[in-house]
């Protein structure tokens, strides 16, 4: 089913783009779609590309980051180190994605680029669902530009053998590229990334310290209610070491996830305080999501998770 790809700026600009076509973005003069903007975007920020697929959303500045925010997820696409094309970037293939520095995000005059279906005998237009939404990808460029074709599946849920839900993303489009890692809110291991970076999400100046394992495992305690397992946790010397255990294993998944993606570099230690910096630099955990912490279903769930499914 073919699709039909919309790039729009707040002040009502709208582009139409062509499969094949690329529109560079940014506040100077020579793009193709200039957007109102403070310094917070570069002259030249960003790229979307389009493919049989879908929309391929990238960073192209030297000097600032660019964020790609939808329902259920926000990612921080690093600058450009070198030269040359970029190397990795934010794939939509159906459904809606905001575009733009953290400013234009917070104040409602991000880039809006919308990826639908065009009409047909059976289908219309649908936004981002469980089976379309956007995914992360380290999609390659060749010398002569983007592949020919990205066929990419869906980034799926699945339980290990510890019980934790992690997300599994599809092979990319060339060997060697490396892809940043999506965080299900309704899962453990994003409550306890969420936990283990509270601090640093209420005081960005980082001077906080950063919880150890059993404090982590006494926040999901406080978070999900389970007030009943709270008196034991203080009380039960052994049941808090099973628990501060099972929140350990889900910090190892972080950090291999972390070094999996190469958002660290390989000589660099990931201790708590660098693989935190990394969740909330790369949009993996943000102060938005703190907002969860005060939401009755999402505490619901996370109860079910962690105290009924355990």
């Amino acid at each position: 089913m073919p699709l039909s790809t919309h790039v729009s700026t707040a002040s009502g600009q709208t582009r139409l783009l062509a499969e094949g076509s690329r529109l560079v973005f940014g506040r100077g003069p020579d793009v193709d779609l200039i957007v109102a903007a403070g310094r917070g975007l570069s002259r030249r920020a960003g790229m979307v590309t389009v493919l049989a697929a879908g929309a391929w959303i990238a960073n192209i500045s030297r000097t600032h980051a660019l964020y790609v925010e939808g329902e259920g997820y926000q990612v921080r696409l690093p600058r450009m180190e070198n030269d040359g094309e970029p190397a990795s970037g934010w794939f939509v293939r159906t459904g809606t994605a905001l575009v733009g520095s953290r400013v234009m995000l917070d104040e409602g005059q991000a880039l809006v680029v919308t990826v639908m279906l065009q009409f047909g005998e059976a289908a219309g237009p649908r936004g981002a669902g469980p089976a379309d939404r956007a995914v992360p990808t380290g999609i390659g460029l060749t010398g002569t530009g983007l592949a020919d074709e990205v066929d990419r599946t869906d980034a799926i849920d699945r339980v290990n053998g510890s019980g934790q839900t992690e997300v599994d993303d599809a092979d990319s489009a060339e060997a060697g590229t490396l892809l940043p890692f999506y965080l299900d809110p309704m899962t453990k291991l994003f409550l306890v990334a969420l936990m283990w970076c509270r601090p640093w999400l209420l005081d960005p100046s980082a001077t906080r310290p950063l919880p150890r394992t059993p404090e982590i495992a006494r926040g999901a305690l406080e978070v999900t209610g389970a007030y009943h397992e709270l008196e034991r946790f203080d009380a039960d010397p052994d049941y808090r070491d099973m628990l501060a255990a099972r929140v350990a294993e889900h910090i190892k998944v972080l950090r291999r996830k972390i070094a999996d993606r190469g958002l660290a570099a390989a000589d660099v230690r990931l201790s708590d305080e660098v693989a935190v910096r990394i969740l909330i630099e790369h949009g993996i955990i943000t102060s938005a999501d703190l907002s969860r912490l005060d939401d009755p279903a999402w505490r619901s769930r996370q109860e079910d998770l962690w105290w009924t499914q355990s």
